[in-house]
Formats: structure tokens, C-alpha cells, sequence
């Protein structure tokens, strides 16, 4: 309120009637209604009494939705009061001071909080925080394996294609048990993802468990710069099939997806395959960029959901491309997590595309990253991925349409296949690797769908 303009509460009494002389101004109280002082009152109070419902309000408003309040939080205070005193009790009484100072026993508890929540959430030090700005960038430097923490034990999601894990022969479903002879006794996903990364051209012992053989494998690899490309062996085959295999997404995958296309199309492609087999996911707006491709404008791709209602988040296509009604086939296994099963389910739900293949992984959560001060930052799961008929894909995977599983064994002779296009001849696979190539059996069922849904539209026609 400005008080500059208020009316003194003593111009609230009548006052004295006087006579204006000649040329004498005349009092700015004349004929105007002041206020009593009760009725001041009761407006000020009125005016005090709404502003504090609206505080009330609000302050209810925040916490309903999780947002900072003035409102005490008691429960908390008390679990925070609680915390600390331990924190403290541990710091003045534990046997060895070094290992006890309010910086380590605070980050130790940072990651048993985060740790404790799922198997995605985990508290990022500095140089976790970088690196996984780094993945995010499509660069970090390691083996190139992905892992994922189950059962307690860290297991291999998948080998990146291309990358030393790949060409050694790491599968999905390999436990590592030690790192440079190291027993991998407490297994936090940070710490082991810390211990792999290193220097390029250093080297480095894993030691796996693989459950198929049921017998332990060492393996013995080097560091490298890993520089993921995400779309790979773009090909069309004779019959006017053209395939091509995405990796993962990251933050070119949608420029890399597209000009594949287009080159494919150019050639004359009639219908496509695409292969999701062993991608374990990445970015959502990726997976989105690439549903785009072949969604209306405004059509809806996925969405996320977190704790409330309000924290809905819809994913929908741009539309901005010519029309591509050719039909596609996508190739899917127990290594298509996260992202990748989000392309798979938009594409099934919409009936724009055929899947084939293993029911998919089943990481249906997402994680932001946040950062936090001195550079450090956390992953948190926010919310879960559905797509667009509101199915939820966390610990449910996509079911294929055409089920069709091959064997581990013959899994990693394919990926091996895929990585080293350069041995053609099969001759050179049984000198390098010991077996000759094997038969993509995934690959031959989706074109053969795809061969009869175009005969079906040559009838139709």
C-alpha cells in the first residue's frame, strides 16, 4: 500500500464550517465523505485477512507439489537432527580420523541414499559428473561396455558397437566380478564405471562370470577413446529392403538417422529395417527425433510421468517431412532398453511398424541429472516413459509381434558380424575368430514380413 496517498486518519472528523474570504483558497475537505475510524479498521483487517488465506495457500500449494515452503517441516527437521548427530558421533569416535571427516562420511551417505532409492539413481562426484556429461556428448574414453546393476551383481546390458568390449567378445548378461584382478566386492555402478574408464591405450583386465558357461573369463583389453556412432551398416539389399542399425541415442543420432534415410531412399528403398538389437537406450529427445520421421505433426510419441498429476510431460513429432508410408520392421532383443524400447513401442502402437525379434530389456524410468555444487552432481529417477496408448514399458519390455530368439552364442558371433564388415569372405572369420559367419535369423524373418506386407499392398492396388 502507499501511504503517501492515504487520507490522515485526523481528516476523519467533521470538520468546522469557517468563512472563505475574498480570494482565500477553499479547504480540500469541503463536501468530501471520510471513513470512520472503525471502518478503517475493518478494511485493514480485511485486506490482512486475505493476504494471509493467499500465504496459506500457497504455502499449502507448495507443499502439495513438492516446492520450497516457509512452512515447517518438521519430520524432516527431526530426521535431520537425527542425521547429523550420527554424523557426528562417527566422526569424533571412528577408529581412523582420515577415513571419518565430514566430507567423505557426507558423500559415503550421499551414495547410500541415492543408492538405496533404485538401480538408476546415484550420486555423481566430480569426475562421475563429467563423464557422464561426456557419454551425453557421444565421447568418453574406456572399453565401451554397458552395465546396469541387478540382483547385486553389475551385469553387461551390452557391449557399444565397435568399441574394444565388443571386438573381444563381452555379452549381454556377463557379470563382472573383478577389475585388474581387483574382486569387485561392493558394487556400486559409479565406482566400477570409474574403475574401467582410464587413460587411452592403457590396459586393463576385466573379469567376467558368464552365466551360460557357468565359469569365470578374463579378459584382457585397452583403453580407447570411444567415439560412438550411432547409426551404422546402412545397406539396401537387392529386393528394395533397406536396414540400418542404431546403436544408441545421443545427441547426433537424429541427424546421423536422417541422412541415412534419405540416402536409402534416393536408391530407391521400399521398405526398411531397422535394428534395435542391444541398445540400451540414451536420450529421450533423440528417441523421439527419430519417431518424427514417420509421425504427423503433433502427433504424440511418448510421454512421462512422475509423482503428481502435474508432472506429465508429452513428447509429440514435429511433422516436419515429407510423408514415408513405407512399411518398416524393427529387430529387438533383450539388450533394447530405455530409449530404444520407446521408438519400439510408439512405432507397435501406432501400427507403423512390425517388431521382431525377444521381448526388450524393461528400463521404462528416467533420470535427470543435477547438478550440485564443486561440480558434482546426481542422477534421479523422475518419472516412468509410457507410450502412446499409456503403456508403461519399466520392468514389461515390448513384446515383438514375431517372437524369435536365437542363442547367446550365436548373438555375439552376430554382433561380431556387424562390427567387422571389413571379413567378408568366411575364411577370414574362422581365422580371426574361430567360427565362420552365422545366419541372421531376425533379420531374414523381418524381411520376409516385410516382403509380404508389400505383396499385400501390390494386391490391394
Amino acid at each position: 500500500m502507499n501511504r503517501a496517498n492515504e487520507t490522515p486518519v485526523e481528516a476523519s472528523v467533521s470538520a468546522p464550517k469557517t468563512e472563505r474570504k475574498a480570494g482565500e483558497e477553499e479547504p480540500i475537505y469541503k463536501d468530501r465523505h471520510f471513513p470512520t475510524v472503525d471502518a478503517m479498521l475493518k478494511r485493514l483487517f480485511a485486506i490482512a485477512a486475505a493476504a494471509l488465506a493467499g500465504f496459506l495457500l500457497a504455502q499449502f500449494a507448495a507443499r502439495q507439489f513438492g516446492q520450497p515452503s516457509w512452512w515447517p517441516n518438521r519430520e524432516r527437521d527431526r530426521q535431520v537432527r537425527y542425521f547429523r548427530e550420527v554424523l557426528e558421533t562417527v566422526q569424533r569416535n571412528y577408529v581412523e580420523a582420515d577415513k571419518a571427516t565430514y566430507e567423505r562420511l557426507t558423500r559415503a551417505a550421499l551414495r547410500g541414499m541415492l543408492g538405496e532409492l533404485d538401480p538408476h539413481s546415484e550420486f555423481l562426484d566430480a569426475e562421475a559428473y563429467s563423464a557422464t556429461e561426456q557419454e551425453l556428448n557421444n565421447e568418453f574414453s574406456g572399453v565401451g561396455v554397458q552395465v546396469e546393476l541387478r540382483d547385486g551383481h553389475v551385469v553387461v546390458i551390452a557391449a557399444i558397437a565397435d568399441t574394444p568390449a565388443e571386438r573381444a567378445g563381452l555379452r549381454r548378461g556377463d557379470r563382472l566380478v573383478a577389475v585388474d584382478g581387483e574382486p569387485i566386492t561392493e558394487p556400486a555402478l559409479d565406482k566400477v564405471v570409474r574403475l574401467i574408464r582410464g587413460v587411452p591405450g592403457s590396459a586393463i583386465r576385466l573379469t567376467i562370470y558368464r552365466p551360460a558357461a557357468d565359469r569365470e573369463i578374463v579378459v584382457p583389453l585397452k583403453r580407447e577413446r570411444i567415439r560412438l556412432r550411432s547409426v551404422r551398416n546402412v545397406e539396401l539389399f537387392s529386393d528394395g529392403t533397406g536396414y540400418l542399425q542404431i546403436t544408441q541415442f545421443s545427441e547426433r543420432t537424429a541427424d546421423e538417422f536422417t541422412a541415412a534415410l534419405r540416402d536409402l531412399e534416393t536408391k530407391g528403398m521400399r521398405a526398411l529395417v531397422l535394428d534395435l538389437r542391444n541398445n540400451p537406450g540414451g536420450l529421450l529427445e533423440a528417441a523421439v527425433e527419430v519417431c518424427d520421421a514417420f509421425f504427423e505433426r503433433g502427433e504424440l510419441v511418448a510421454y512421462t510421468q512422475g509423482r503428481v498429476a502435474a508432472s506429465r510431460q508429452e513428447f509429440r513429432a514435429d511433422g516436419r517431412h515429407r510423408r514415408r508410408d513405407y512399411p518398416v520392421a524393427i529387430l529387438v532383443n533383450g539388450g533394447t532398453a530405455s530409449a530404444a524400447e520407446i521408438v519400439s513401442g510408439a512405432m507397435r502402437d501406432t501400427r507403423r511398424a512390425v517388431i521382431v525379434g525377444e521381448r526388450t530389456f524393461g528400463k521404462g524410468s528416467v533420470q535427470s541429472i543435477i547438478g550440485l555444487q564443486d561440480g558434482e552432481g546426481i542422477r534421479l529417477t523422475t518419472a516412468r516413459y509410457y507410450t502412446p496408448s499409456g503403456v508403461t514399458i519399466h520392468e514389461q519390455g515390448i513384446t515383438p509381434h514375431v517372437e524369435l530368439e536365437i542363442s547367446p552364442d550365436d548373438e555375439a558371433r552376430l554382433r561380431i558380424q556387424q562390427s567387422r564388415t571389413d571379413l567378408a569372405a568366411p575364411a577370414e572369420f574362422a581365422d580371426r575368430f574361430g567360427f565362420e559367419p552365422v545366419e541372421d535369423v531376425q533379420l531374414n524373418a523381418a524381411r520376409e514380413v516385410l516382403r509380404g506386407v508389400l505383396a499385400a499392398r501390390a494386391r490391394e492396388n
